[in-house]
């Protein structure tokens, strides 16, 4: 209509910069130099139970009973306004009479006004209450569990003890020699996974160091089923790998099963030798074998058929994504798994049996 002036541009910016605060879904406020109130949303009246028409004018100490009033707010706040700081993801708790406290994260920025002397400051607040609740709550639910953990590794402990007793009592009442064999076999792989279990106890979860973990495992193998030290060998040589405990307890069987075997066929008529186990990696590739001395595969290897200890093998190694490769050592037999995403195609080089003696 002829006649009517148009408000100045920086009114209807700041009109509508304040009907958007108003309507934010975010509780927000708007503060002047002096800290006072220009604008609050709805959703932050809502959220800290205040009456939109009497926070407008009101400082951040004067609001509600007194709950605000907090010291170090107002001093960042003030510093804010003199440009001289921001406060960014400042925590404190709200207290309301007759409420339960709340957990708070507030930011606040100075805005940038064209005009002079126009200062505003932009502070926005996050209620962290709940989420702080369930950190605490995971927390305490993750003590639990490694303290039930604890207690479940100490009674399988025993179990393993106990049961590897019973086993090795039956063995030396058992007038077959085919039984006492079977037995005694078994008392060797529930003394190797009491060994295992026991190391994995003391490692932290999904995080265990190879070479502590596989040094004391061959040291444990080798102690119930090695009677001469000085003529048969079990070394370990494994470098600075760190694995998940799941990945360390597949790895940690696989070695059992082929030291054990190794044991029992390589080394005939109470003959010497030497058995290396080495892992090595860089970067997704790796490498575990286990080499022997001994009289090495019998020619029929081939055509017999798989034994327990090839199927776990076998199992494992598909389960840990790694391909069985078994050659003739000349004299013994290496027995390599390699990761399938080897970048050497022409397969792992052969170890020299050397190591640290276990």
């Amino acid at each position: 209509m002829a006649g009517e002036i148009d408000p100045p541009a920086s009114e209807v910016a700041l009109g509508l910069a304040l009907a958007v605060i108003s309507s934010s879904d975010a509780p927000l406020l708007l503060l002047n130099e002096r800290l006072e109130i220009v604008v609050a949303s709805r959703s932050f009246c809502r959220a800290f139970a205040l009456k939109p028409t009497t926070v407008v004018g009101q400082t951040m100490a004067e609001l509600g009973a007194g709950e605000w009033d907090v010291p170090q707010l107002d001093s960042l706040l003030k510093a804010t306004a003199s440009g001289f700081a921001e406060v960014e993801a400042y925590e404190m708790n709200l207290q309301r009479v007759d409420r339960n406290p709340r957990r708070l994260v507030v930011n606040a920025h100075k805005l940038d006004y064209q005009e002079r002397g126009e200062v505003r400051i932009l502070l926005s607040v996050l209620d962290v209450t709940d989420a702080r609740r369930s950190e605490k709550q995971k927390d305490e639910l993750l003590r639990e569990k490694a303290i039930l953990l604890q207690e479940l590794q100490h009674r399988v402990a025993n179990s393993l003890q106990i049961i590897a007793s019973v086993l090795m009592q039956s063995a030396r009442k058992v007038q077959s020699d085919e039984s006492r064999g079977h037995l005694r076999d078994a008392h060797h792989r529930v003394m190797s996974v009491a060994a295992l279990q026991q190391q994995l106890a003391t490692s932290q979860v999904g995080d265990v160091p190879l070479k502590p973990y596989l040094t004391s495992l061959c040291r444990s193998i080798g102690a119930s089923m090695i009677h001469d030290h000085e003529a048969l060998a079990l070394e370990v040589e494994v470098d600075d790998s760190v694995v998940g405990a799941d990945r360390s307890i597949s790895i940690g069987l696989v070695v059992t099963e082929l030291v054990i075997n190794a044991l029992k066929h390589a080394y005939p008529g109470q003959r010497g030798g030497r058995i290396l186990v080495s892992y090595a990696a860089s970067g997704a590739n790796w490498t575990l074998t286990v080499a022997d001395d001994g009289v090495g595969m019998p020619k029929e290897a081939e055509d017999a058929k798989a034994g327990l200890g090839t199927s776990i093998v076998k199992a494992l190694a598909a389960q840990l994504g790694a391909e069985i490769t078994v050659i003739e050592g000349k004299p013994g037999t290496i027995v390599t798994l390699a990761s399938l995403a080897a970048d050497d195609a022409s397969g792992p080089s052969t170890p020299e049996p050397v190591g640290a003696a276990v």
